[in-house]
């Protein structure tokens, strides 16, 4: 085992995208390989970032797509585990009239929740530098018991914790449910990604700034907070100061599957580049136009996992639009 700038831990899963429609008329599904974590890790592979992947898929057909797909990646599987009797979790990613997407889960069963805390292997946590999570592993037992493990060793060895809210409300039993797993999500995290629907529901405010008044008042762990605003742009806060950058809007964008975890894996490369003690606003405000850039790349092909942009195309990409 070798060290590793990110540890991730979480779903994997088959997104079954449209992509057409057939000659009687139905809609035709693409069995895309995705689950936030890795698409988080598969955009770090492109900066270069050596990373892994802690989790579980069904010993099926998706889920030896899945480990294919992760490995073509660059993604190391060593922390993989794979089910005999529970398949390989799938999500239904229907796109609504109003351009926004409609989830359907076939997760209970579903492998991903059938993580268990035995199955989580210290020493990967132990050589990596950082360690990211998102709610989705908190919803069901066993994963929510790996989670808390994992996130005990985190700890323990004293890794930088990040950590990703990710509501899918068909997830969870209830909202209420969903509040009490995040809020102890955020309690472990030094960094947290949110977005704009997020930090409403979460807090209650309507304001952004009243909101990351919120969560910076009652989690004063989260030393460095990224707001992304869809078509809005995103904002950084970190170190008292706050950082905004525009949205690279553009007439190609067809879905937004994986935007989020694009403009993560940017907000974590530049913390493992910097260090959260040395970002400034103008580091901030570079590190968000990078993001909001890879981000906005990615909303015009179909899935996340397999189709994220390199460091090279976000640099022409950001020279055509002067940013």
């Amino acid at each position: 085992m070798g060290n590793y700038d990110v540890v991730a831990l979480g779903e994997l899963l088959i997104d079954f995208t449209e992509n057409g429609i057939s000659e009687q008329g139905n809609p035709l599904l693409e069995a895309n390989p995705g689950g936030a974590p890795c698409n988080v890790l598969s955009m770090l592979t492109r900066f270069g970032k050596k990373v892994a992947f802690i989790g579980k898929v069904g010993n099926d057909g998706f889920g030896n797509l899945l480990e294919k797909a992760i490995v073509e990646q660059g993604i190391s599987a060593e922390g993989l585990k794979k089910d005999d009797e529970v398949h390989t979790t799938l999500a239904l990613v229907l796109k609504k009239p109003d351009g926004d997407r409609d989830f359907a889960f076939y997760r209970k069963p579903g492998a991903d929740v059938n993580l268990k805390p035995e199955e989580i292997d210290p020493e990967l946590i132990k050589a990596s530098r950082l360690f990211h999570f998102g709610s989705l592993s908190l919803t069901d037992e066993p994963a929510k018991s790996a989670t808390i493990k994992a996130l005990d060793l985190a700890h323990e060895y004293g890794k930088l914790i990040s950590f990703d809210p990710n509501l899918r409300e068909p997830l969870w039993p209830t909202l209420d449910d969903a509040k009490v797993q995040i809020d102890y999500g955020m309690k472990q995290a030094d960094i947290m990604k949110i977005s704009d629907n997020e930090i409403q529901w979460f807090t209650g405010k309507e304001d952004f700034d009243e909101g990351i008044r919120y969560l910076q008042e009652n989690y004063p762990n989260l030393k460095l907070i990224c707001l992304s605003m869809g078509p809005d742009g995103s904002r950084a806060y970190c170190n008292g100061l706050c950082a905004e950058a525009p949205a690279f809007l553009q007439e190609g964008t067809i879905e937004t599957t994986g935007a989020g975890d694009t403009f993560c894996a940017c907000m974590l490369n530049t913390v493992l580049d910097t260090g959260i003690e040395n970002l400034d606003e103008a580091a901030m405000k570079e590190m968000l136009l990078r993001a909001n850039a890879a981000a906005s790349l990615v909303t015009t092909k179909k899935g996340a996992l397999r189709v994220m942009p390199t460091v090279e195309e976000i640099a022409a990409f950001r020279k055509e639009r002067g940013l």
